[in-house]
């Protein structure tokens, strides 16, 4: 398996969840892979697990700087990078009636500046024919109580997938979204809901499910794996959703 044999792929998120497992993904298809996140013990477990092969550097996206160090860091250790996959993101929720101004300042910050930011400090260090993925969410096509600010930093996300490719496209370099349905990963323990109402908030969701059930990070692993490749190198501008067909019945 060797679809990114001699590439360098950096992933904001990465140490936990869909991030994680791309990185494992992206390792087994030859892959050199920098994973970005806060917590320093988390990216030295993490980097001792999956090897030589993989390199952390700690920050925060966003801090601006920290994002800049990230990229000039990669680029003197790897050289240019072909992938970048963007994954960062908070899914707390809170009704719109009981939203202060520090919760969505916090949500925004993370969501859709620090995601925007690690876009934008990217550019300058891409190889020729680099793939951008971002991560959105089935959230942002839907009316989901609470959610109002995690659904529109993911739509807003989506717009700037299009923006970018069409900023970007004359480079030879795709920008394509994934979109996570209801996927089984720390996510939904952060949200800030009690056990109890989690766990009917997940049946109902399950319900909802065409495939009745949560999906796994590897199987977004997979799609993201597909975006970074270029098995879709005719591919640009697109969201792909795996969400189980929760927004198809």
């Amino acid at each position: 398996m060797d679809k990114l044999k001699n590439k360098v792929a950096v992933i904001t998120g990465g140490s936990s969840g869909i991030g994680l497992a791309t990185a494992k993904e992206f390792i087994a298809n030859g892959a050199k892979v920098v994973i970005f996140g806060r917590n320093k013990q988390s990216l030295d477990e993490i980097t001792k697990e999956l090897g030589s092969m993989c390199y952390g550097i700690q920050g925060d996206v966003t801090n601006i700087s920290d994002l800049e160090k990230l990229y000039t860091d990669t680029k003197s250790k790897f050289g240019g990078i072909d992938i970048v996959f963007v994954n960062v993101g908070q899914g707390k929720l809170a009704p719109i009636a009981e939203t202060s101004e520090t919760f969505f300042d916090e949500m925004i910050n993370v969501n859709l500046k620090g995601a925007y930011f690690s876009l934008q400090k990217a550019i300058a260090h891409l190889n020729p024919n680099a793939s951008i993925i971002i991560t959105t969410s089935w959230l942002n096509e839907i009316g989901f109580g609470g959610s109002s600010l995690l659904s529109a930093s993911k739509a807003a996300l989506r717009s700037v997938v299009r923006v970018a490719n069409a900023e970007l496209a004359s480079q030879g370099i795709r920008v394509n979204a994934v979109s996570p349905g209801p996927i089984g990963t720390p996510f939904w323990g952060k949200i800030g809901l009690s056990d109890d109402v989690l766990q009917g908030a997940a049946e109902a969701i399950t319900n909802q499910t065409a495939l009745k059930r949560f999906g796994q990070p590897e199987e977004v692993a997979k799609a993201v794996l597909f975006l970074a490749s270029n098995d879709s190198s005719y591919i640009t501008g697109h969201e792909i959703a795996v969400d189980g067909g929760i927004n198809q019945v």
